[in-house]
């Protein structure tokens, strides 16, 4: 039987709490569910309000009976407060989080690089906040537990997943035995060390460095700006590298490299931890200042994935689809965007609107993305623990011409984790303008923010179906494209009409965006009456107009929702 520990975890700044298991004995018997998501971290969380989003209900089994211990993940970007804006979370998340868009690099006392991450007035959030994991989880659980689509169950351990032509059964154990659920789909968000993915037999590709690095959350007052800094070869740990990030609740992040042939075990004594820290802050000047320690662990450096997130009706998402560095902050950004966009493919083929080749969609753009994050995040794996001898040699040159010479350091920066653009996705219009915008956001692209107030921003309403973003002077919509879009909400697909220009409402609309400063036409690359963008349900670009006319607009969303 599943006994998961109930004592409460130790922290100097988060309240854990220990909440009581869910138990089959408490519950009448389960009818077959559409979907089941084994992990209640933040990938499973976010899927199940993706999915609660299109009305689609599903069972979080999570095997714990409390929160994450340690802060894990703490540095959110912008695209991923966005999609936990879609979920109704990101206000929480910015009322407690520090926002940041700086980072430092020192070699021998010297600061030789400062990385800046754009932000514009249009932007409703910063490039970066900093908040840790247990808050954010906090905030996603209790938005499933308001959600009536979410049946979220403490203390379930899925242990067996049986593949079937048309559903999956899991063997769930609790602290008083199995029960199975039977569902149409399963999703495995059960994290790095997935026990679905190994039953599966499921190998994943790629790289496993053997560099290891200490994580250690420490309460302290230091009066530095949250912003990365990040130290290579300090004299207290020559060769290595060590990074630093202010956090909410007085608490500072701490990584550092350790040393070849260290253990992890060796790593995490307390001696060796307190004497590795205080040289730290000796180094950057606070020696002697008091500290206390919150939470460490140890973690190497992976860019794996598995070479398809989908295997009959199980899905991955998150860790357990791939294992990516922290270095440019792309693990839980990562599973955000993996969420959100499984959110709407396997909402959209629940509930018969697609046909299969949706979801072997998912797989193919998602995959994608892993793979284009895991050649971006190798190079920065690569110079901060570098995993040759010729790769050492020439990390170790760059540091020492960066002393002197502007035109290295820029080599310096860490990629920041970015969102995926889908430009090859088989969903995006073959027969529309793409080609012909002078600017915008391109096939595949995420949108753009544009402010329209003092508290109101265009992003605010899009997501949740398809979106069509109209841009126009006149005061209706073309019959023909308004018959088209009622033809789709006929077939139940959710389909939002958004003009763009008017200061009076637009028949044929359902929202209408003033511009009168034309931001949001340049920032689509518009300048024509009748110009269209089609996003889809994760708000990326499918398909995009200079002239909208009503037949390939029908053919833009039976390319995206192709049923075969």
């Amino acid at each position: 039987m599943h006994r998961p520990d109930t004592t409460p975890r130790p922290s100097l700044y988060y309240p854990y709490r220990v909440h009581d298991a869910w138990l089959p004995s408490q519950h009448p018997r389960d009818g077959r569910t559409p979907v089941v998501i084994a992990g209640g971290g933040p990938a499973g969380m976010v899927t199940a309000l993706e999915l609660a989003r299109h009305g689609v209900p599903s069972v979080v089994c999570q095997a714990d009976v409390q929160l994450s211990q340690g802060s894990r993940a703490i540095v959110f970007t912008r695209r991923s407060l966005e999609i936990l804006q879609q979920v109704g979370v990101a206000d929480r998340m910015t009322a407690h989080g520090l926002p940041w868009r700086f980072g430092n690099s020192f070699y021998r006392g010297q600061h030789v690089f400062r990385m800046e991450a754009p932000h514009d007035p249009d932007d409703r959030f910063y490039p970066l906040l900093n908040l840790q994991q247990q808050y954010l989880e906090q905030f996603l659980y209790e938005a499933c537990v308001a959600s009536p689509w979410v049946d979220f169950r403490w203390g379930n351990k899925v242990t067996h997943v049986a593949l079937e032509d048309a559903g999956v059964r899991a063997t769930v154990d609790t602290s008083e035995g199995e029960y199975v659920l039977e569902a149409d789909w399963l999703v495995a968000a059960d994290g790095g060390r997935s026990g679905i993915r190994s039953q599966l037999g499921l190998p994943m590709e790629g790289t496993s460095y053997e560099g290891l690095f200490v994580i250690a959350d420490i309460q302290i007052d230091l009066p530095l700006p949250t912003e990365r800094r990040a130290y290579f070869d300090p004299d207290w740990n020559p060769g290595n590298t060590v990074l630093m990030h202010r956090q909410s609740q007085g608490i500072w992040r701490v990584d550092y490299q350790l040393p070849a042939g260290e253990s992890p075990e060796e790593a995490l004594r307390p001696e060796s931890l307190k004497a590795r820290i205080d040289a730290q802050l000796a180094m950057i000047g606070f020696g002697g200042t008091p500290w206390q320690l919150d939470w460490c662990s140890v973690y190497s450096a992976r860019t794996l994935t598995l070479p398809n997130y989908v295997h009959g009706r199980v899905v991955f998402v998150g860790d357990a689809a791939h294992l990516l560095p922290i270095f440019g902050v792309r693990g839980a950004n990562t599973a955000f965007q993996d969420a959100q966009s499984l959110g709407w493919h396997l909402a959209y083929t629940v509930k018969g609107l697609a046909g299969p080749s949706l979801m072997a969609n998912y797989s193919a753009e998602r995959v994608g993305a892993a793979r284009e994050i895991i050649a971006e995040a190798g190079k920065s794996t690569r110079f901060m623990t570098p995993p040759t001898r010729g790769f050492r040699l020439l990390r170790d040159a760059v540091l020492s011409l960066s002393l002197t010479q502007d035109f290295v350091r820029p080599l310096y920066h860490w990629r920041t984790s970015r969102p995926h653009e889908y430009t090859h996705s088989a969903l995006n219009s073959p027969g529309d303008d793409d080609a012909l915008f002078p600017a915008g956001p391109a096939h595949g692209a995420p949108p753009r923010n544009v402010r329209l107030g003092p508290d109101a921003y265009l992003l605010d309403d899009l997501g949740g179906g398809f979106d069509l973003l109209y841009f126009t002077t006149g005061a209706h919509l073309p019959q023909a494209v308004i018959d088209v879009v009622q033809a789709w909400r006929q077939r139940g697909v959710a389909l939002r009409v958004t003009a763009v220009g008017c200061a009076d409402p637009v028949h044929g609309a359902d929202r209408t965006v003033p511009d009168p400063e034309g931001r949001a036409w340049a920032r689509y690359g518009v300048s024509t009456s009748g110009s269209a963008y089609l996003l889809r349900p994760d708000q990326h670009v499918c398909a995009r107009w200079i002239t909208l006319d009503a037949p390939r607009l029908h053919a833009a969303l039976q390319q995206a929702l192709p049923t075969y």
